[in-house]
């Protein structure tokens, strides 16, 4: 509610939409189903700005957790989508910068494996939310993971299944944007969250 009682949107509906459906379109194209194109521009918009949007509201309640979250995987996408275009620019000749900013397979785990340490923190801040979110940032923490091995080895081995447990996350994210939708339509609960697995 607002400081005049009039009910304010929850933020985390665009923040979960976001980080769910650019994950899903991420792991589409890691699944040869999706060009490049389209996660950029996802990445950008969706992912990136739209999430970090609704975490600078998350901000405004006073929800740290989803303002951290929602603030941090955004820049995650607007920083992955840069990388992108700096890699594609380098594979097309053109320099950054006077040919200082470079990108490889092994500097993209670097900055994976900075993730995965924060997705642990958060991960372990989910246990006190509810199950939906637990199980979103575990199957997040072992895409992490699974990342950072095709990145840093170099060995895409692991890739499929690092997908498809990136699909279950991705849903995970969705189910709990439509869960806070329908359920406040309803005025009811119609998809459960689950209780906190730590209290």
């Amino acid at each position: 509610m607002s400081d005049h009682g009039q009910k304010l949107g929850n933020p985390a509906v665009v923040g979960l939409a976001g980080f769910g459906v650019t994950t899903l379109l991420l792991q589409l194209h890691n699944l040869g189903l999706a060009g490049t194109g389209v996660v950029f521009c996802a990445a950008l918009m969706f992912g990136g700005l739209a999430q970090m949007i609704a975490g600078y509201l998350e901000f405004k309640v006073g929800n740290n957790f989803g303002f951290s979250a929602f603030v941090s995987y955004g820049a995650f996408w607007l920083g992955l989508g840069t990388i992108w275009l700096i890699a594609d620019l380098q594979h097309a000749g053109v320099s950054w910068i006077g040919g200082h900013l470079k990108v490889s397979g092994h500097d993209i785990g670097i900055f994976l494996v900075g993730y995965t340490v924060y997705t642990v923190i958060m991960f372990i801040g989910s246990l006190r939310v509810h199950k939906a979110m637990a199980f979103t940032f575990f199957t997040l923490l072992i895409g992490f993971i699974g990342l950072d091995i095709v990145f840093l080895s170099g060995d895409k081995s692991v890739l499929t299944i690092t997908a498809i447990d990136l699909l279950l996350c991705a849903g995970g994210a969705l189910y709990m944007m439509a869960g806070i939708i329908y359920n406040d339509l309803a005025g009811r609960t119609i998809l459960p969250m689950g209780k906190p697995i730590l209290k």
